[in-house]
């Protein structure tokens, strides 16, 4: 959703327990034992936060013994569709995973569908426990606080730190040093970029980088706002700047067909030497399977700024991956304590696990170089931005990733993109 968009089987399965190999995390005590939940979990399969969720259950189950979980696994388009027909039911169940569009979240928020997440912590005392940043980002998308930060993600560039040393590249700081590193790569035969093609959006989060340099934090608002059109000639000039890197072979070849595990693949085996992605791909780059480079060898940068432009090196792109909201009808009295449970210990236990979420963790727990280098990261982020289909309507994101493989191989023309895209803006 706001990280990946895969093509997902529509698979539905039921799964039920606990994962007894999950490492073990300790619990925010309880004085007392509580009484039993049975909840339901929906969302999309493979997505980390089940992982998380069932550990919580486990740990959750000693002092309210009888508590169950259950999820059911729906591929993201079967997963909006299901959506759309259990709100209109009044049906949603306990917990699941927001739809596509964080203003579609939003809505059901305001409908009543979607627990107010803020007034519901606040009531318990763990309001606190969120991350303000995580509270932002959600808040900008979703005009609220509807959804948990189940993630808390930045993006970046990653690259390979032993490909850099060997052409003596420093991690650069301007957009035109990033530039003239990738030509220097590419005449020595090393391919500067890892990127999907076909799944699109990390081509185009490529020209909301430069968008946010060039205009400052504000860019993509105030196209969704109509104070801006993407056919402006300053944003224009943004897809111009991404498609050059494409007209000059800095993706490499088949960039346009490859998918997203591909195009990582293509970086966890040192065959290029960049790749723009959300930190969620620390999970990889700790699985030595995966990896071939090493975690050691890889370091990140942020997106370098533009000359003359606005934006500032510590905005950085950050976003909660796909937030899990709670059923208002179905949330009851005796829910509120898993609610509290799970803001008190959400945070520890997905960094025992080596995932980093919107919620604070216990200072005590150990974590990987990398994983710590993205938290400091985070603490340093000035100003959370967004991604380029952000605010945009699910017609306006479906044709911006459809057509950005285009862009860069030029068979569309970055002014023809942008009207494409701002086309079906206007026509939502």
């Amino acid at each position: 959703m706001y990280r990946k968009l895969f093509a997902v089987p529509a698979t539905v399965a039921l799964v039920a327990g606990s994962l007894s190999l999950l490492p073990a995390a300790t619990a925010t005590a309880a004085s007392t034992t509580g009484p039993a939940v049975h909840l339901t979990l929906l969302l999309n399969p493979g997505d980390t936060a089940e992982q998380f969720f069932d550990t919580l259950m486990s740990m959750y189950q000693k002092t309210h013994p009888g508590s169950t979980l259950t999820v059911e696994h729906v591929g993201q388009t079967e997963l909006d569709q299901k959506l759309t027909l259990l709100s209109a039911a009044n049906d949603l169940p306990s917990m699941f995973e927001g739809p596509n569009s964080p203003a579609q979240q939003g809505q059901m928020g305001k409908d009543g569908l979607a627990l107010d997440i803020q007034t519901a912590t606040t009531k318990l005392g763990v309001f606190n426990d969120l991350k303000p940043q995580a509270v932002k980002i959600l808040d900008k998308l979703e005009g609220g606080l509807y959804a948990i930060p189940n993630e808390l993600d930045i993006e970046g560039f990653w690259y390979n730190k032993k490909i850099f040393a060997e052409y003596k590249i420093q991690p650069p700081t301007t957009w035109a040093q990033m530039v003239s590193d990738a030509a220097a790569l590419s005449a020595k035969g090393v391919t500067p970029f890892a990127a999907s093609g076909q799944q699109g959006w990390p081509l185009t989060r490529l020209i909301s980088a430069y968008l946010y340099r060039d205009l400052g934090p504000d860019a993509m608002l105030n196209v969704a706002e109509g104070k801006a059109k993407l056919t402006d000639p300053e944003y224009v000039k943004a897809a111009q700047a991404v498609a050059d890197l494409g007209a000059k072979g800095y993706f490499g070849k088949g960039f346009a067909t490859m998918d997203y595990s591909t195009a990582e693949q293509v970086f966890l085996q040192g065959k290029a030497a960049m790749f723009y992605m959300g930190s969620w791909v620390l999970a990889d780059y700790a699985n030595p399977s995966l990896d071939a480079i090493g975690a050691n060898n890889i370091g990140f940068f942020r997106i370098p700024v533009v000359s003359g432009g606005v934006g500032l090196i510590n905005q950085t792109p950050t976003l909660c991956g796909d937030p899990i909201m709670f059923s208002a009808k179905a949330y009851t009295p005796a829910e509120a304590p898993w609610l509290k449970f799970v803001a008190q210990n959400m945070g520890t236990v997905a960094l025992e696990q080596g995932g980093i979420t919107g919620f604070v963790s216990s200072p005590s727990v150990k974590s990987t170089p990398l994983i710590n280098l993205v938290l400091q990261q985070i603490a340093q982020t000035g100003t959370p931005i967004l991604w380029f289909e952000a605010l945009f309507n699910a017609k306006a994101t479906s044709v911006s990733q459809l057509n950005a493989a285009r862009l860069i191989d030029g068979s569309l023309s970055p002014s023809g993109f942008m009207a494409t895209v701002q086309a079906a803006i206007a026509n939502s």
